[in-house]
Order: structure tokens, then C-alpha cells, then sequence
């Protein structure tokens, strides 16, 4: 149990926004970070379980500290973030999308939120056995480098019918502007010959 809570002080002392806001609170209050960060958790956890806007809460958590960190990724000069990141997004959408259809069935269940809150913890975790890279590895890789070909074969002749679409339609709506144009042309001049000239 010591090693547990000597990984998780390392943690919490590690330089970052975490780290900042816990020190900075430290600061003022006199408690120290390993409590408050406990005592959060709890909090979050119980508001997880019995709050209202739970969803609300742990979709912030999925997608805010992730969305922040994958900017600074950008920013940096480092590869091994933005493929690090780029992985928790990719997840984070296949996810969201199996959610999707089965949302209605689980959000039921009393810790369904808690639950999903710590997945999505879970695949932003700093450690290399993390849910991103675990999932994207034994799951969506090999299923990926499955189907690939037919999904890009799908996709190519849809992009091609669909800029067949776009060119008809654009010679269609051409061709009705042309068909106007000289439809009012035609109606227009015989108006203006009989029409009397102005008197000065």
C-alpha cells in the first residue's frame, strides 16, 4: 500500500496544472495536496453517483484536460504527444459512438457515470498500460488494418458520385439561369419599344 500512495504523491508533485492548483491550495489552506486530491475525488465520485448533470460533468472530464493537452501537443515540437493524444481521440470516438446506441440502456444503472468517468480516466491515464493504447492496440488497430481497403474503396467511389451530384446540379442550375435570363430578356424588350418616350 505504500508504494500506492508514494506513486500517486510522485504524481501529484509532478510539475502541471494539477500539481499547480493543488500547491497553490496547499498554499492557502495549510492541507496537504495528498488529501485534497483525495477528498476531490470523493466528491467527484459521490456527485458522479448521486448528482444532477453527472453527464454534464463526466463528459468535461472526457474531453476538456484532453482537449488542452492535445493543443499543447500541437504546439510542441514532439511527435510522441500528438500520436499520444491523437490515440485518446480516436478511442474517445469509437466510444462515443457505441454510446451512442447503448446509452439508453445503460444510463439507468446508478454508477454508470462514475463508471465511464473512470474509463475515460482510464484511457488519459500518463502511464503506458492506459486505456488508449490499449484498446487502440488490441481493437480498433487490428479491425482498422482489416477493413481499410474496402472503407477507402467505399469511400473514394462516394466522393466521385458525389462531385458527379455537385457538377449536375451545377450545370442544371446553370442552364435554368441561362433559360431565365432569356425568358425575362424576351419579355422585357418589346415592353420597353412600346413604352413612350420620356419629355424633357
Amino acid at each position: 500500500m505504500g508504494s500506492v500512495l508514494q506513486r500517486v504523491q510522485r504524481f501529484l508533485d509532478r510539475p502541471g496544472p494539477v500539481s499547480d492548483l493543488l500547491g497553490r491550495v496547499e498554499t492557502r489552506t495549510g492541507i496537504r495536496r495528498l488529501y485534497l486530491a483525495t477528498g476531490s475525488a470523493a466528491f467527484l465520485g459521490l456527485y458522479l453517483v448521486f448528482g444532477h448533470g453527472a453527464s454534464l460533468l463526466c463528459n468535461l472530464i472526457g474531453f476538456a484536460y484532453p482537449a488542452y493537452v492535445s493543443i499543447k501537443a500541437i504546439e510542441s515540437t514532439n511527435k510522441e504527444d500528438d500520436t499520444t493524444w491523437l490515440t485518446y481521440w480516436v478511442v474517445y470516438g469509437v466510444f462515443s459512438i457505441a454510446e451512442f446506441f447503448s446509452d439508453i440502456f445503460l444510463y439507468w444503472f446508478p454508477f454508470y457515470y462514475a463508471g465511464k468517468c473512470l474509463f475515460l480516466l482510464w484511457c488519459m491515464a500518463p502511464v503506458s498500460w492506459n486505456g488508449s493504447q490499449v484498446l487502440y492496440q488490441s481493437v480498433i488497430r487490428p479491425c482498422f488494418l482489416r477493413h481499410h481497403q474496402a472503407v477507402d474503396s467505399v469511400l473514394g467511389s462516394l466522393s466521385s458520385k458525389a462531385l458527379d451530384v455537385a457538377s449536375t446540379v451545377t450545370r442544371e442550375v446553370l442552364q435554368t439561369l441561362v433559360t431565365s435570363r432569356a425568358r425575362l430578356t424576351a419579355e422585357v424588350a418589346p415592353q420597353l419599344s412600346l413604352s413612350p418616350p420620356e419629355q424633357p
